[in-house]
């Protein structure tokens, strides 16, 4: 008798953002839950990794093996996403998780625009075609951009201004998927607060945002470290959340039939004001702090000459923007759709420690985006 040829299974969900830090931890809740079999898009550049992510992934799940993940090569800035296998090799497909973008404070504006606008578009385009039942989009809090006021799941226009190109092209793209849903798209929305790694290992696959603060931190004594104190910074609130949290709650809310047609912000509802999140991280780290007031021009040129300095420390001038951000976030929706699930934003007091201890672990983590 002849070899016998086992097809793949065709996949019912397709996965945007793999082999990311939330997308890899989504593709695992999701085969966990039996949704699978899962189509990822993955850039040539990161199939290797991706390989071995879903190794490691099916191998920790019973029940779940290699064939139901199947990895498509392709790139959402591109026309029909760069399938090569065409738009055929999804038409079993009923859902989409969209997570891919970059997440970079300082991105170029021309990258930011291709990925997070037009890649979104794209996305948007191929599940129209497609005909799906839900489309699951990852947005972030910070289309908010610099509202001065408590911002919610009920606003999105409110002409603000803008950090960085990241928060205005994150926002437009939230515009395009709400244009959509105005249409009749199934969609739910959710927007992360600033996530930080893992509160259970500390785990994370890239150190920007906060961890700019904690790497400053440990470059000096643990007698006496200086951080910056730019004015505004003792009204401001710096919101946190770890990404198991994330993956968790977007996991719990995608299965609700209730979700679609829903924006979640998916953020603490307690968040610590900047100065005592600095202090609660100095703690973790066991060094003594001054807050040194200063202007944010200065702290800029400051930051700019320390990573190019002997000492190289890493600080993304465009992360200063934050000590002073005028917007406080509120979530009474996700609240209410989350009683009684067990899932809650842990207290930052609960796991700094974890992710100072991986830092120090793990020093070799770059603050590359995945782009």
């Amino acid at each position: 008798m002849g070899a016998v040829t086992v097809s793949e299974p065709d996949p019912a969900v397709f996965l945007t953002g793999f082999p990311g830090f939330l997308g890899s931890a989504l593709l695992e809740r999701i085969l966990a839950r039996g949704d699978g079999p899962v189509a990822c898009l993955v850039q040539p550049r990161y199939l290797e990794t991706a390989r071995r992510r879903v190794a490691s992934i099916t191998t920790d799940l019973e029940g779940i093996d290699r064939t139901d993940v199947r990895l498509l090569e392709g790139d959402i800035t591109d026309a029909d996403l760069g399938l090569r296998e065409g738009l055929e090799v999804l038409e079993g497909v009923d859902e989409v998780y969209h997570l891919a973008a970059v997440y970079d404070l300082g991105v170029d504006p021309d990258l930011a625009e291709a990925v997070n606008v037009q890649g979104t578009e794209h996305v948007l385009e191929v599940t129209e075609r497609l005909d799906v039942d839900r489309f699951q989009y990852v947005s972030t809090c910070y289309v908010s951009g610099r509202y001065d006021g408590v911002f919610t799941e009920a606003h999105l226009q409110e002409g603000q201004s803008f950090n960085n190109h990241y928060e205005e092209t994150k926002y437009r793209a939230e515009v395009a998927v709400q244009e959509r849903m105005a249409d009749g798209l199934q969609a739910t929305i959710y927007r992360p607060a600033i996530v930080v790694g893992d509160s259970r290992t500390g785990e994370t696959d890239k150190y920007d945002g906060p961890y700019y603060l904690l790497q400053l931190l440990l470059a000096q004594p643990s007698r006496l470290s200086v951080t910056f104190a730019p004015p505004g910074a003792s009204d401001a609130e710096l919101n946190v959340v770890p990404r198991d949290f994330v993956v968790d709650a977007i996991s719990y809310l995608s299965a609700r039939e209730d979700s679609a047609g829903e924006v979640y912000q998916l953020c603490d509802p307690a968040p610590l004001p900047v100065s005592r999140f600095v202090d609660v991280l100095a703690d973790a780290a066991g060094h003594r702090t001054v807050s040194l007031p200063t202007t944010k021009s200065l702290a800029r040129t400051v930051s700019q000459r320390l990573e190019s300095s002997p000492l190289g420390i890493e600080l993304e001038p465009e992360t200063l923007a934050y000590l002073d951000h005028p917007t406080r976030y509120a979530c009474p929706k996700t609240q209410r759709a989350l009683a009684g699930s067990g899932l809650e934003v842990p207290p930052f007091e609960s796991y700094a420690d974890r992710l100072v201890e991986y830092v120090r672990r793990n020093p070799n983590v770059g603050d590359e985006p995945m782009v």
